[in-house]
């Protein structure tokens, strides 16, 4: 389903469109909370709410891409809450070139050897995409990993295209630093959304639903 006309009214619909976009919006969610458990918690809050505005929803991008901001702007909502908000590079600026390079780079120190097989490289590119400065994991996380346009990007992080652009060129930058080209491989398996964790949400949001 990647354009929506119409309300979803029907739960059993609602539940089709969350499972389908369940991976994608928690990586979302996770790239800028950077918890698993707060991540959740806002993905669901972000789909009761998605439920309730299905009507506003016109058809003008695809539904993923909607879903997204609704995510990424309850996430940011309670990176601000938290208090964190103070402590990392906000992401509404202009993005120039100068900005950038004043932003810590964190830990992103040199990976053991890519010895281990697949499920070594995922794990050692889950750390690295967690070492991330704080503006340019949320980038990378939508580029790289769920293949965003730019433009899509820019939309769900309320950005403009060219910051996103410069983001994600020096995001992959710091990344080849530890990975190399096992970056590509790597991605397919990342943050990988367990089917429990994928039926532990739906089922919060369904039971909340019901309620409702």
């Amino acid at each position: 389903m990647k354009n929506m006309s119409s309300r979803v009214d029907d739960s059993a619909e609602f539940e089709v469109l969350m499972r389908r976009h369940n991976r994608m919006l928690f990586r979302t969610a996770r790239a800028i909370l950077h918890d698993d458990a707060e991540a959740e918690d806002a993905l669901q809050d972000a789909y009761v709410k998605a439920y309730g505005a299905m009507g506003t929803f016109r058809g003008d991008a695809k539904v993923s891409t909607w879903l997204a901001r609704i995510v990424a702007n309850e996430a940011l909502q309670r990176l601000r809450k938290s208090k964190r908000r103070d402590t990392i590079v906000p992401l509404r600026t202009s993005g120039s070139p100068e900005e950038i390079d004043e932003i810590p780079e964190g830990n992103m120190s040199k990976g053991p050897e890519q010895s281990a097989g697949r499920a070594e490289m995922r794990r050692l590119l889950e750390k690295r995409i967690d070492a991330l400065p704080d503006a340019y994991r949320p980038v990378f996380m939508l580029r790289a990993v769920e293949e965003l346009s730019v433009e899509e990007t820019a939309e769900v992080l309320n950005i403009p295209a060219a910051t996103v652009r410069t983001r994600f060129f020096r995001a992959r930058s710091l990344m080849r630093e530890s990975l190399a080209s096992e970056i590509d491989l790597a991605c397919e398996d990342a943050f990988g959304f367990a089917g429990e964790r994928c039926d532990r949400i739906v089922a919060a949001v369904m039971a909340r639903l019901r309620r409702s």
